[in-house]
């Protein structure tokens, strides 16, 4: 399949100008592209990835993909997508989520200098801040109508709010994101710009400028904003949103949001998210339908994302947490994959004193864990055998906790059930 052929078949274009040329052009020798994201957080979400994602599709077919950070128009704020007016971040800020973000990048998109067609991270700040005020509204603003910048849904959708309204600052920002891919287009030959679909307005206004200014034949495209078959929002969960920081998400509850989405998204979402191939995916169709409980393609998108984002080990350690979550032994846990299954459950403090000589009660250790209500609804839980240490049954009362029970000397582990856990973390 040509590129535009796989998008299509992936579900992935919504939007193109000129598709046919377009598809004639790409076929003909590489081409560089962009899409630009605005650098409001330190990190990015999954919210971002398939736009980005999109960008390592088309550098696996030869073409040259640039990640642009919104240094300046970040500054801004896009209204797309915006109900009101977003806060202001200093340039102090912009600079270091830049920073932060351009890690997270490489693991979507391939930077490397051995390979005919690195990625490249640029920063629009360093085009934009040498123009005047003056020098923007001359040779950018003159170019467009007010009538057809309030047409645009971004900026039609804010003013049909009159308590919100826009602000002039906002709706400027659409002059900001066309100068920016007129601009590669003369210094990168720059010949296409991706992204969602909201940012269709925005992209157009490029394409119109750059043919206005320079006669430049450029295109765009948009992909689908991802919604779950029930209407939420793709990339939020009940702790917020999903990011790709695992200081922010841990790699644990990364692979846990994509393991758990609906059964009816987990094929759309192989296609919209893995480089999986057709008959890969169309495999995994297959075992979804026969046998949805298997949950064999809801395995390999949590894989294959996770793989993507955090690498093959920290892979393995959120499906080995995964495990020990459902029961499963501690033989082999990483300190990682431990400190993700301890981040996920309550906890509770224990002194490493306590655990020398004699050791500590394994009674009152399920009831400072909370897992047992009382001394005497313990002693009933171990004796019916409900309760395990690292995943081991313990069915004697009279057993205490020693060191020998504690994981990298910080971590022990309690179940009461199937479902009820605690981490004990040793001070």
């Amino acid at each position: 399949m040509t590129i535009l052929e796989d998008l299509e078949w992936r579900g992935l274009i919504n939007d193109c100008t000129a598709r046919d040329a377009l598809d004639e052009r790409l076929q003909e020798k590489p081409i560089s592209l962009y899409c630009g994201f605005d650098p409001t957080a330190d990190s990015l979400h999954v919210g971002n990835l398939v736009p980005l994602i999109a960008l390592r599709r088309f550098q696996n077919y030869g073409h040259k993909p640039i990640a642009l950070a919104g240094g300046a128009t970040g500054s801004i704020g896009d209204p797309s997508g915006k109900k009101s007016e977003r806060q202001l971040l200093t340039q102090e800020v912009l600079d270091h989520n830049i920073a932060s973000v351009k890690t997270q990048l490489a693991s979507i998109v391939d930077f490397s200098e051995d390979i005919p067609n690195p990625a490249r991270l640029v920063d629009n700040a360093t085009w934009m801040r040498p123009i005047s005020f003056l020098d923007f509204l001359r040779d950018v603003g003159k170019h467009f109508t007010v009538n057809s910048m309030v047409a645009k849904e971004s900026v039609r959708a804010r003013m049909e709010d009159r308590d919100v309204g826009i602000s002039y600052t906002e709706f400027s920002y659409m002059l900001l994101q066309g100068y920016d891919f007129y601009h590669l287009s003369q210094t990168e030959d720059c010949e296409l710009q991706i992204g969602g679909s909201d940012q269709w307005g925005n992209i157009t206004i490029g394409t119109e400028l750059a043919r206005k200014k320079a006669g430049a034949t450029v295109y765009g495209l948009t992909l689908p904003l991802i919604t779950n078959a029930d209407g939420t929002k793709f990339g939020k969960s009940e702790a917020g949103a999903i990011w790709l920081d695992p200081a922010r998400t841990s790699v644990y509850r990364f692979y846990q949001y994509f393991i758990n989405v609906d059964d009816r998204d987990v094929v759309r979402y192989l296609k919209y998210f893995t480089f999986l191939d057709k008959e890969a995916i169309a495999e995994l169709e297959k075992q979804h339908e026969t046998n949805p409980g298997a949950r064999d393609a809801h395995r390999a998108l949590a894989r294959e994302m996770t793989q993507l984002i955090h690498g093959e080990t920290a892979t393995e350690d959120a499906v080995k947490a995964s495990q020990i979550l459902f029961g499963g032994g501690l033989d082999g846990i990483s300190e990682n994959a431990l400190r993700d299954v301890a981040g996920e459950i309550p906890n509770a403090s224990l002194s490493a004193d306590s655990l020398s000589g004699e050791g500590h009660s394994l009674l009152d250790a399920l009831v400072d864990s909370g897992l047992s209500s009382s001394r005497g609804q313990a002693k009933k839980d171990i004796q019916g055998g409900g309760v395990n240490v690292n995943n081991i049954r313990i069915q004697d009362v009279q057993t205490r906790l020693t060191p020998a029970d504690v994981h990298f000397g910080k971590y022990i582990l309690l179940r009461r059930g199937k479902k009820n856990y605690a981490a004990l973390i040793v001070e």
